[in-house]
């Protein structure tokens, strides 16, 4: 059964609140589980309210809310309605669930909280970022600052955190800070690979003399899509030796890469192979939505 086009975006909706509510469990988790026992913290936003938390005693669910009202106004402001509704409803979620929902302790072991924590908590805000909510605004200041300041958003996210871990050395010493350091890089990684590496494929460019018999491989045995340049080869002392020559440009993922590659030297020895990662890959052949039931 062929879904019509509302059909097909209340699925994607609906699969985009399914992340956001395993996001907000996840997150919930590595803070009831690991960090908030164990005062630890991690970066962001939510390293601010658990550090406050852990200095004031002040419940981390009312902080949660707190904090992250002036980026909910920010998303409201800078990206659009309905993304600020959906990080509205999942903070305040996550702060009912905070509030009302114990989560037995796992472990006291500094280095397993800190490893584990971030794991959970960078699951938590990954997925809440790729359902279309954030749980954490830091991003969102970034992205508002960023305009007036000659520097990067990443490079403004770091400041932040820098002065979040100076605070928490002075206040809860450095072994503390240290650990909350390595519960931030694990969350990190955890966003990052959630957010981008999901999506992550490999687009393999392919410059060969026999670039009709590569393009009908790649279309007919890997059903790939290709895109082709018009473009100019030259080598050795800048002599032209081909000026009308088709570049082939695929997206695959990187488990078929060493097959393409195996194909296309099969064909050209001598062909040019460039691969390198791409992120954020929508429509064509390789990330196809199954709109047919």
């Amino acid at each position: 059964m062929t879904l019509t086009r509302k059909q097909a975006y209340r699925r994607i909706e609906i699969s985009r609140i399914v992340m956001i509510v395993a996001g907000i469990a996840s997150a919930s988790f590595g803070l009831e589980s690991f960090l908030i026992p164990n005062d630890f913290i991690d970066g962001g936003v939510t390293g601010i309210s658990l550090l406050i938390s852990s200095l004031t005693n002040w419940p981390i669910s009312v902080l949660i809310v707190i904090i992250n009202a002036p980026f909910i106004w920010l998303g409201y402001k800078k990206v659009d309605k309905l993304f600020a509704i959906k990080t509205l409803v999942a903070i305040a979620v996550l702060a009912i669930i905070l509030a009302t929902v114990h989560f037995p302790l796992v472990t006291k072991d500094k280095l397993l909280t800190a490893v584990f924590g971030g794991f959970f908590l960078g699951s938590g805000i990954g997925l809440a970022m790729r359902g279309g909510a954030v749980i954490d605004g830091t991003e969102l200041l970034a992205v508002y600052i960023n305009p007036r300041l000659p520097i990067s958003i990443g490079q403004i996210i770091l400041i932040i955190n820098i002065g979040i871990f100076g605070v928490a050395a002075f206040f809860l010493g450095i072994e503390a800070s240290l650990y909350s350091i390595l519960t931030y890089l694990a969350a990190t990684q955890m966003i990052n690979y959630i957010v981008q590496g999901i999506d992550e494929f490999t687009q393999v460019t392919i410059i060969s003399s026999k670039s009709e018999l590569i393009k009908n491989v790649i279309m007919r045995h890997l059903h790939r899509g290709v895109t082709i340049y018009k473009g100019e080869r030259g080598f050795g002392k800048s002599q032209i030796e081909d000026k009308n020559i088709d570049i082939i440009v695929t997206v695959i993922t990187l488990l078929e890469v060493q097959r393409l590659v195996a194909r296309v030297q099969q064909i050209d020895p001598t062909a040019f192979i460039v691969t390198n990662t791409v992120t954020g890959v929508r429509g064509g052949l390789v990330k196809r939505q199954a709109l047919d039931h």
